[in-house]
């Protein structure tokens, strides 16, 4: 069970709430050993969705679905979670109302991938625990693929590289972050796709998984993305928020036994953005 990607703590839930291991059809304990030709079945426990989170009815662009994972592509300036300041529209409240909608076998919400607010693109969310888990031990093995394009300001010189730096907090902020050296590894690749005269455009793929990481490695050789408020300056007229976008991922279905890759088209302000600084 454990080699199939279910956790040590959804082996808990199945055995003490309301969940069962069978094999041949008959139930048995967790240290039941089983002989070649046997069949396994689980049956994960029911999830209770929270009374707490509201619901949103505003709705999505789905990128891909089964009965195992919905996968979406949020708009910019809509939070990924909802916190005390956007506590009834973000892409968790938009998803549960859909659920509800759909008479979904599970309707608690599992984000598995995040997006700062104003960054644009692709979401992930799991059906269920089990889902939730395995896609979790992909993001852990690296094998979860996520491919972002951003417009730096700036000339780059380099066609492809590889920025190594640790991240962590910065000193009396609790939101922003940079490079420093007691820091949690990060590691940024990146390649040039397009030379504007005063920015460029860059495809970059993420290593590890830090808060606002390409927004700091490129703030931190001198390229902060074009409208970052927090790690540069909002003074473009064509995009207001970051210039960040996640435009695809790719992932195994376990369940399906298939490799599912999603892409998520560039949204206006971005063209608008890319075109204008072409057109300098």
């Amino acid at each position: 069970m454990r080699q199939q990607g279910i956790s040590r703590t959804l082996l808990k839930q199945i055995k003490f709430s309301g969940g069962e291991i069978c094999v041949d059809g008959v139930p048995v304990r967790v240290t039941y050993k089983m002989h070649a030709g046997q069949q396994l079945a689980v049956t994960l426990p029911p999830e209770i969705p929270s009374d707490h989170l509201q619901v949103s009815n505003t709705p999505l662009d789905i990128l891909y679905e089964d009965d195992h994972f919905l996968v979406v592509n949020k708009p910019a300036e809509v939070a990924s979670v909802p916190s005390h300041i956007y506590a009834d529209d973000s892409m968790v409240n938009r998803v549960k109302g859909y659920l509800i909608r759909t008479h979904a076998a599970s309707q608690v919400t599992h984000i598995v991938t995040r997006l700062d607010r104003e960054t644009s693109g692709i979401v992930i969310f799991a059906k269920h625990h089990f889902a939730h888990t395995v896609l979790d031990t992909q993001l852990k093995q690296h094998s979860l693929k996520k491919t972002y394009f951003c417009v730096v300001s700036g000339v780059m010189n380099d066609e492809h590289a590889v920025i190594d730096a640790p991240i962590g907090r910065k000193p009396g902020s609790f939101i922003k972050r940079m490079v420093r050296p007691d820091g949690r590894s990060a590691q940024t690749e990146y390649w040039l796709t397009k030379r504007m005269p005063a920015a460029s455009l860059l495809r970059v793929r993420l290593h590890t998984g830090r808060t606002h990481q390409i927004r700091v490695h490129m703030a931190s050789i001198g390229h902060p993305l074009v409208g970052d408020f927090l790690y540069g300056q909002q003074t473009n007229p064509w995009i207001h928020r970051q210039a960040l976008h996640c435009a695809s991922v790719s992932f195994f279905n376990p369940f399906t036994q298939q490799q599912v890759t999603c892409f998520a088209p560039m949204p206006e302000d971005f063209a608008t953005l890319i075109k204008h600084e072409s057109d300098l």
